[in-house]
């Protein structure tokens, strides 16, 4: 336990010291947050009956998870692969298990800090609504969290440099969080994007959140995103056993 706490606080210092990284992965969903809550913050969302702050709120966080759990640690775990950086870690008294929950462990936490800021400025500067249902936003954070972060180790297992990793990741990332209705709603989509947007992992979670926060669902009730995010966690699970190297590739 003690390695862990170690691990935990070092791979906290080394996420915050790394500022490009910290700004693509923390805070541009919540400039992206700021900047179109400002446009359209309280205009109406006909199709889903709510004003637009809280419903892009929820989708912003959507967005967080993706950007944080999925393509920050993917990129960052292909970059220390490809550096030595894991090898070595290989060769400490440092479990590997422990290592690698103490980045998941880290990667959860500050996903958990941007959702509270994106919260605490939807209620500052949008007049958003606390959500009611804490215990389940809180659930439906770790699920998503837990089910990104799985697929983005499984992502790393196809990607062969370190050079190329932010370009496969973000091939990926960006326009899943796009389609997905982070920002929009996919009701407005046309047919073909309506049906990619039906077989996305961030669609259901960025439905699982809305619900959560904008409609106070319990989470017991969204078994069906539940269903389809953990699906597609173990999809990224078992492509994380089978790929995940802490060696660097050859060529």
């Amino acid at each position: 336990m003690r390695l862990f706490v170690h691990e935990l606080k070092t791979e906290q210092i080394l996420f915050w010291r790394n500022r490009e990284a910290a700004f693509f992965t923390f805070f541009l969903p919540v400039i992206f947050f700021l900047v179109f809550g400002s446009i359209y913050g309280n205009s109406t969302i006909t199709k889903e009956h709510i004003r637009a702050a809280p419903f892009l709120e929820a989708g912003m966080i959507g967005y967080g998870v993706a950007s944080t759990a999925f393509a920050g640690l993917a990129i960052t775990m292909v970059i220390r692969r490809e550096s030595g950086v894991l090898k070595r870690i290989r060769a400490t008294p440092l479990p590997p298990w422990t290592y690698l929950m103490a980045v998941l462990v880290s990667t959860f936490i500050t996903f958990l800090v941007e959702a509270a800021l994106l919260i605490v400025l939807g209620r500052l500067l949008f007049s958003v609504a606390i959500p009611t249902r804490p215990l389940s936003l809180l659930v439906a954070l770790v699920i998503g969290a837990g089910a990104f972060a799985a697929m983005g180790l499984g992502l790393t297992g196809f990607v062969r440099s370190a050079e190329g990793s932010s370009a496969v990741v973000n091939f990926v990332y960006l326009p899943m969080a796009i389609i997905s209705g982070t920002f929009f709603t996919p009701k407005e989509y046309p047919g073909f994007l309506r049906a990619i947007a039906d077989v996305l992992p961030l669609t259901y979670f960025t439905k699982l959140t809305r619900d959560v926060m904008v409609r106070h669902h319990h989470i017991w009730s969204e078994t069906g995103s539940i269903a389809v995010v953990l699906l597609w966690g173990a999809v990224g699970l078992a492509a994380a056993i089978r790929g995940f190297r802490w060696q660097p590739r050859e060529g």
